[in-house]
């Protein structure tokens, strides 16, 4: 009886510290563009954001790391992925509710356009010969917004992305990263929306 009591103590022991062996073994470095996600309700509206924020690390990102003149994923990794709960309006276009994925077209100067994809792409799913074609990816925008970059002195390490509600009515949507502050404004259509509630009664 003793001796059974030993061997299942062993056993059990083993079982263990194979288990914790092989959990070491799969822990993996933290990633180097960790996962973000940022949400605000606005009016009627949940606006989010999901994306990856890549750092600085001593490089110079716009004219360098990411070409002006070419369109860029907006973050790392996975496709950065901003979400409306209900329908709104961006760049006077009025979007339905669901998933777009953002893209940015920086320039060496004057403004940079921000794409809202209408098919949730990836940018590399423009992909032909090593190069994103731009004309087929414009097809598939949503709406393409014009905006005026904002330069900072002060550099951000890691690229962030911030919904603010304003007036509860309109948000905006901020990417900044590096010396670069980028903002769009989403209109949640508040006015629409009690007017169409009042329509029903």
């Amino acid at each position: 009886m003793k001796n059974t009591r030993i061997y299942f103590f062993a056993m059990t022991l083993m079982l263990f510290l194979a288990a914790t062996v092989q959990s070491n073994a799969q822990l993996q470095s933290p990633a180097a563009s960790p996962a973000a996600f940022v949400s605000q309700n606005v009016g009627f509206t949940k606006i989010s954001i999901d994306y990856s924020s890549p750092a600085v690390k001593g490089r110079q990102i716009f004219g360098e790391i990411e070409k002006y003149g070419v369109t860029w994923r907006a973050g790392a990794n996975a496709t950065t992925i901003i979400e409306f709960s209900t329908g709104v309006s961006v760049g006077g276009k009025n979007l339905r509710a669901g998933k777009y994925s953002i893209f940015i077209t920086p320039m060496a100067s004057g403004e940079w356009t921000v794409h809202l994809n209408g098919k949730a792409n990836s940018v590399f799913t423009y992909m032909k010969d090593g190069k994103i074609d731009e004309e087929a990816m414009a097809k598939d925008d949503a709406v393409a917004i014009k905006v005026t970059p904002v330069m900072t002195a002060d550099s951000q390490e890691r690229l962030s992305y911030t919904i603010s509600a304003e007036n509860n009515k309109v948000a905006k949507v901020t990417m900044a990263w590096e010396k670069v502050r980028l903002s769009f404004m989403v209109d949640t259509q508040v006015d629409q929306k009690m007017e169409g509630f009042k329509g029903a009664f």
